[in-house]
């Protein structure tokens, strides 16, 4: 099917492109969401009629998306999950989450603006891609942790493996310290 596309799409083609999209694609998406129309005569006259309007409003949406950009760009989200010791979660962390994250910092992110390349399923710093308008995109930074602290420690740089394993040497530290005293003690003419 023959379309004429009113917005950027994107890997399919710039505003104004006549394409040729599968049937589907066309009757599913790309019509009812409004991002193109059936390429016929009536259409494309119609089109080229209404082309500077859509073009201004084009326009002007993506510089408020290229405004909230710049204040959302680069930004840090805590997202508190349950984990394993090893850091795996119980579940994973969804499009839905990031979005409830950032409207808990003031900012007005819908769940379909997030792209997750990847299932974000364990603990740590996840960069993810903020889509605002098809030509601008942003990228935020999820903290995923299990509680508030272990998100700061996080921050600063250290991995809940690194944490893990210092506690671990720590705590074997403090054992091999404890049977030092009590073999010295031992030494020290103590009958069993």
């Amino acid at each position: 099917m023959q379309v004429i596309l009113l917005e950027r799409v994107a890997k399919l083609g710039q505003m104004g492109e006549v394409v040729k999209v599968k049937d589907g694609y066309a009757r599913n998406f790309l019509l009812p969401q409004g991002k193109a129309l059936r390429a016929s005569e009536d259409n494309i006259k119609s089109f080229e009629g209404r082309k500077a309007q859509l073009e201004a409003q084009n326009l002007e949406t993506r510089k408020e998306a290229e405004a909230v950009s710049a204040k959302l760009d680069g930004q840090t989200f805590i997202v508190i999950r349950s984990a394993s010791d090893a850091g795996a979660l119980y579940g994973s962390v969804t499009p839905r989450d990031a979005a409830d994250a950032a409207a808990a910092e003031g900012f007005t992110v819908d769940r379909k603006q997030i792209v997750l390349t990847r299932p974000i399923k364990d603990l740590g710093l996840h960069a993810v891609e903020v889509v605002l308008h098809p030509e601008v995109s942003a990228t935020i930074n999820l903290n995923v942790a299990r509680s508030a602290e272990e998100a700061q420690l996080q921050a600063s740089g250290k991995s809940i493996q690194e944490l893990a394993a210092e506690a671990e040497a720590e705590a074997n530290f403090e054992i091999a310290e404890l049977f030092d005293e009590i073999g010295a003690a031992n030494e020290g003419g103590e009958d069993l």
